[in-house]
């Protein structure tokens, strides 16, 4: 239960937009759509080019834009009574200190992927939460989605039978895209495409598998750039189960993803994003779809949980557990390909120093 008082089930969740870029931008065209359910009363945005377009959404519908703090601190000293929630969509090296700061100041956050930098960061979050006792929903498309959900749940169950093997893939014109941001610069992204987009692969993958990574083998090509452009990465679960992964970062316009689940009984494909859900049992001639509950997105799960209607699909341990398997990729990577363990990915953490503050 979070400190404050849980928002009212009639009650728009009031939620400040941290961070006014593009993905801001796409998330707050759908809230837009349902003003019933969610209000913007106030935004955070250093840049003031990157506010006036985010402005701009408000003006096409009839409304008047909110407000720009650029200052988060002044922001949440001035207007955190009037809110319930923050929405954090700033470049991963500010999400641990703003999240953390957000809670401390009595919000919940729904905080956009991949959560933190690194494991350090992870459990600091984690420590937050459970003190402040705010709600932390990290923005996973895939985890947050009725398809994933669903996927989960038949898997847990056992009607496709044990698991043998999952593969993944996720491609993008990535590169081409990002080339001289923010999102190329690896002290303030973490990593490349595998961490950026590929975040959701990593994420549904250790979603849909249920278990820890236990050992890691990972190639990453930067192809000239500061940061990974491909990666490809083998694993392998406690119980055995093999997993592929595959990130293409580099290729034509696109973006799109393919996740398969091999079991006993029967294959199961989905997205990384959760943006399908098929099933093939014996017997049948191809994959047929499966249906689902119709979902607004990541926010409208977000705000249920707010409500208490819902448990966390997505807390701060989803985001520790991709924190993890994230370390472990860029320790094989950095040994040309070796298996790698936990304890390995943590020994290059603490070489790197990682510290985390508020």
């Amino acid at each position: 239960m979070s400190s404050k008082n849980s928002v009212l089930p009639q009650s728009p969740l009031r939620i400040a937009i941290i961070g006014c870029g593009g993905m801001a931008r796409h998330h707050t065209v759908a809230m837009l759509r349902h003003q019933e359910l969610v209000q913007i009363p106030v935004v955070c945005e250093p840049s003031a080019e990157t506010y006036a377009r985010f402005a701009v959404l408000f003006n096409d519908v009839g409304l008047t834009p909110p407000p720009n703090e650029p200052d988060l601190a002044v922001l949440l000293r001035e207007h955190a009574e009037a809110l319930d929630a923050a929405f954090i969509i700033t470049p991963h090296v500010l999400h641990h200190e703003q999240a953390g700061a957000c809670m401390e100041a009595g919000l919940d956050v729904l905080l956009e992927k991949p959560m933190v930098m690194n494991t350090v960061e992870a459990r600091s979050l984690i420590e937050i939460r459970n003190r402040t006792r705010q709600h932390l929903v990290v923005a996973f498309n895939g985890s947050l989605s009725p398809q994933i959900r669903t996927a989960v749940t038949m898997l847990r169950s056992g009607e496709l039978g044990a698991i043998l093997n999952i593969h993944g893939v996720v491609w993008q014109s990535w590169n081409s895209h990002t080339q001289n941001t923010w999102r190329q610069a690896p002290e303030i992204a973490g990593g490349g495409f595998l961490f950026d987009t590929g975040a959701h692969l990593l994420n549904t993958v250790a979603d849909l598998a249920g278990e820890p990574v236990i050992e890691v083998a990972a190639w990453l090509d930067n192809r000239g750039r500061a940061v990974d452009i491909l990666g490809a990465v083998m694993a392998r679960l406690a119980s055995g189960v093999l997993i592929t992964l595959s990130g293409c970062g580099d290729t034509i316009e696109s973006c799109a993803s393919d996740v398969r689940v091999f079991c006993t009984n029967g294959i199961l494909r989905t997205g990384v994003w959760g943006e399908r859900l098929e099933v093939q049992r014996a017997g049948d001639a191809d994959l047929t779809p499966v249906e689902v509950p119709a979902s607004h997105g990541a926010w409208e799960q977000f705000m249920r949980v707010c409500r208490g209607e819902i448990e966390n699909p997505s807390p701060p341990e989803v985001g520790l557990r991709m924190a993890i398997l994230w370390d472990m990729i860029r320790a094989s990577a950095q040994q040309g390909g070796a298996p790698v363990t936990q304890h390995d990915a943590e020994q290059l953490v603490k070489s790197e120093g990682a510290v985390a503050k508020i």
